[in-house]
């Protein structure tokens, strides 16, 4: 008996469950990573002589917003390829199932990452309360720090790319896999009639043990 026809342990539903929580769990400790990561970005508030408040970038700290998001969508998609990878070593299960399950543990760990890191540097980093900050005819300047961007920006188009290339980036990866594998049932379990694809018309049946 090969490998491929030993039945495996788990279920393929409680595969796929344990790949959606293991993924989104991941998800949240980049979130964390990321807001250790990020450059926030420094400004000032400054009072100009006609009493106008006004708020302004310390040289190209505008930036950091594009970086600080930009390595958000980085890390996912790093996670998305890895998770990709050893979802196909789970041999047994490989197919559609797994496959749905790794693009909804995908954008659940971009979810989890995007909460996650949002409500760390939100309370790490200064409010910016242009009204309220503290400027004088006296003391017209008052030094901010802001906290990084987790999306390109608000509108709901911009916060699709970073939510949903890393879902893509996974399934083309495991896609990328599965058109791979000499197998018409990928290795996977149950095992149908080991056919290698692409065989020329006419030839004999070629059958293989590997995956």
């Amino acid at each position: 008996m090969t490998a491929a026809a030993v039945a495996p342990r788990t279920s393929r539903a409680r595969a796929a469950l344990i790949l959606v929580f293991a993924l989104t769990a991941a998800g949240a400790l980049i979130g964390a990573l990321w807001a250790w990561l990020a450059p926030p970005a420094r400004g000032v508030i400054a009072l100009t002589k006609s009493g106008v408040r006004v708020h302004a970038y310390l040289g190209a700290e505008a930036d950091h917003f594009f970086v600080a998001a930009f390595l958000m969508l980085g890390l996912l998609c790093v996670l998305a390829v890895v998770g990709s990878a050893a979802a196909w070593q789970w041999r047994a299960h490989r197919g559609p199932v797994l496959l749905i399950a790794l693009c909804l543990g995908v954008g659940g760990a971009a979810a989890a990452a995007t909460l996650v890191g949002s409500a760390l540097v939100g309370g790490r980093y200064d409010a910016i309360d242009l009204d309220g900050a503290p400027v004088t005819p006296e003391q017209r300047v008052h030094y901010v720090t802001e906290a990084p961007a987790v999306f390109f920006g608000q509108t709901p188009l911009q916060i699709a790319v970073t939510l949903l290339v890393p879902v893509a980036t996974a399934a083309l990866v495991y896609a990328v896999c599965a058109v791979a594998s000499p197998r018409d049932d990928l290795g996977g379990y149950p095992p149908v009639d080991g056919v290698v694809l692409g065989a020329p018309a006419g030839a004999a049946p070629v059958t293989t043990d590997g995956g």
